[in-house]
């Protein structure tokens, strides 16, 4: 038997099968009843059987033929299920993206509307874990890392743009009782820690060795949205990257008593595999994160609008 039985012949079969008629089956396919005839007979010299029983002028399945009819109707009604529905509920692309915790829910999943209007035939899934992944074994396609890692060889990394990481607040904290107007303000406050920031306040505290601080004490997180949630919530002052935080900037819930100005770090990188970068779902969303970060970096950011306002034209 040949490896690739010709479609045409199968097709011929399956309505000839349906109709019990090779006039009907022709009829169906616009070809004629000869032609199905044809393919009907070259199926049978194939598969080393005879399908059908010729009586007169009609046709009857023999039973091999009725066991083979049954299982290609079958086929076939899948085929025609999964060709409606492709178009209807499926996208073209499921992008796989793995992220650290913090920045997934900080920064990426506020935008990736922004993302889906842009690209509506990219539906992405969206893991987020402080675990690595292997790109090279496992089902991802971007990996957004926070920190320095080895990678597997034929590994791209691309950096973010660095990061300023500045003191931040609730406005109720910084205009309260004990109002934050200058760092040495900062020992009348609570200070919280993001332990997996690469940047901490004995860092800040080096660039400001005049102040007086106890960098020793205030509550640890493990994750820097939960270090800015309790900021939010007004339970101290946090050390966090200002690229993680403008939702809140934006909405008023924090904000920076010293500016904008901080502390630089480079933190995050864009790591896909050097082999799949020119796919188009990796691309778009490659050249779209990166626009974004762009737009935050030069500061025309809504949020950095909202929060600090250009000043005024001088008399």
């Amino acid at each position: 038997m040949q490896h690739r039985i010709p479609l045409k012949a199968v097709q011929a079969f399956e309505a000839a099968a349906r109709h019990a008629s090779f006039a009907l089956a022709a009829e169906e396919l616009l070809v004629t009843p000869s032609a199905i005839s044809h393919q009907v007979k070259l199926l049978e010299d194939i598969v080393g059987l005879r399908l059908f029983h010729r009586v007169h002028r009609a046709v009857v399945l023999t039973d091999a033929g009725r066991r083979y009819a049954e299982e290609i109707t079958a086929a076939f009604a899948r085929i025609d299920t999964a060709t409606r529905n492709i178009g209807r509920t499926e996208k073209s692309d499921i992008l796989t993206v793995h992220s650290t915790p913090s920045f997934a829910t900080q920064w990426l999943m506020p935008r990736l509307a922004r993302f889906s209007s842009l690209n509506p035939d990219i539906d992405v899934r969206l893991n987020a874990s402080t675990q690595p992944v292997d790109l090279t074994t496992e089902a991802v396609d971007v990996d957004i890392r926070y920190g320095t890692r080895l990678q597997p060889a034929g590994t791209l990394v691309l950096p973010f743009p660095t990061e300023s990481i500045v003191p931040l607040c609730a406005p109720a904290l910084a205009d309260g009782p004990h109002p934050i107007r200058t760092p040495d303000d900062l020992r009348h406050h609570t200070l919280i820690h993001s332990e997996v920031c690469l940047v901490g306040w004995r860092d800040w505290w080096r660039q400001n060795r005049k102040v007086r601080l106890e960098i020793t004490r205030g509550p640890r997180f493990d994750r820097s949205f939960m270090a800015i949630s309790a900021a939010v919530d007004g339970l101290g002052v946090c050390l966090e990257s200002l690229l993680l935080v403008q939702r809140e900037l934006e909405t008023g819930r924090l904000v920076a008593p010293f500016g904008l100005e901080g502390l630089k770090v480079q933190g995050y990188t864009f790591n896909l595999l050097k082999s799949r970068a020119d796919l188009p779902k990796i691309r778009s969303f490659q050249n779209w994160l990166f626009t974004e970060l762009e737009t935050l970096r030069l500061g025309r950011d809504p949020a950095v609008r909202a929060a600090f306002p250009a000043p005024s034209a001088p008399p």
